[in-house]
């Protein structure tokens, strides 16, 4: 990986050191939502820096992935106590419970029908819940697979990261489900992506990135280096992908179209040690990353 001198990613504190980044996205209102997974809270980070809270109203919930709804407001996991949360821009809160006890809520994503589709990290199942609260369940043909994040593919289905199967799953809106191997054993996959025509998904244990066609074909790109532990990871175009490595404390950049060797490019965090989770592109044009250390970068797309 060739490491980038410029841009050098900007900083905005958001939080103590002790509340955790995790989860961003960019909401309707053109602002950046974060999730504060150890504070039990939502904040709200203007592009000029600029931050507001809405504490929730169990502490200990452990806010975790976030994304917007087709009704304008942000959802997210809250992987503590097991259920799915809903903030409106102008803050108000609510929150759903999955049916099943304990089934760790932990990736989620807007469905092709307007619904929001979740992964259960302890329950081997895959949820969807309606924008008026309305909960439903899907059982994976797998066990112990630790279904983790999860995305609308280009094909309308939803396809999901199994972290602790080695594969990736693919679900369609009527529950019919596939399961993809990968090739490398503990590979441990996480965060996957869609450029359009592809998917993309990180392999934290494996230190690589994957891809995987339409058709299930899978195809891996090595890192360089035993250490970056990609985590998270957002397509900004067909064969152009960023993510985030947790290790390395870098952000990362994977540029191949289908049949060219990858460039891949990294570019070092300002804060040592920052823990660089979820990243999601602004309303700014920019790429937003969650520090879990207390803070927010951005880093200027080429």
């Amino acid at each position: 990986m060739s490491r980038q001198v410029a841009p050098v990613p900007q900083e905005f504190t958001v939080s103590g050191a002790q509340d955790g980044p995790y989860g961003i996205a960019a909401g309707a209102d053109g602002a950046l939502w974060v999730t504060l997974v150890h504070s039990g809270r939502i904040a709200r980070l203007a592009t000029d820096g600029a931050v507001q809270e809405f504490p929730l109203d169990a502490p200990d919930c452990r806010p975790t992935v976030i994304v917007p709804g087709s009704d304008g407001a942000l959802w997210f996991t809250r992987n503590g106590d097991h259920r799915i949360g809903r903030v409106s821009t102008d803050g108000e809160l609510s929150s759903f419970p999955a049916p099943t006890p304990d089934s760790g809520p932990y990736g989620i994503a807007p469905g092709p029908e307007g619904a929001l589709w979740f992964t259960q990290l302890s329950a081997d199942r895959i949820g969807r819940v309606t924008v008026d609260g309305r909960v439903t369940e899907f059982e994976l043909p797998v066990e112990g697979g630790f279904p983790s994040a999860i995305v609308q593919g280009p094909d309308g289905a939803l396809w999901f990261t199994l972290n602790q199967a080695d594969a990736i799953g693919r679900i369609t809106v009527d529950g019919d489900v596939a399961i993809h191997p990968l090739p490398t054993p503990g590979a441990g996959p996480v965060g996957i992506t869609s450029d359009g025509e592809s998917l993309w998904f990180v392999e934290i244990m494996a230190n690589a990135i994957g891809r995987i066609s339409l058709d299930g074909t899978v195809e891996e790109f090595p890192l360089p280096g035993p250490a970056a532990k990609p985590h998270a990871i957002v397509a900004t175009g067909p064969g152009d992908c960023w993510f985030t490595e947790w290790g390395g404390n870098r952000i990362g950049r994977i540029t191949a179209r289908p049949g060219e060797r990858p460039e891949i490019t990294g570019y070092d965090l300002a804060s040592p040690s920052s823990e660089p989770h979820g990243l999601t592109v602004g309303p700014d044009g920019a790429l937003w990353v969650a520090l879990e250390t207390g803070a927010v970068a951005r880093l200027a797309l080429p």
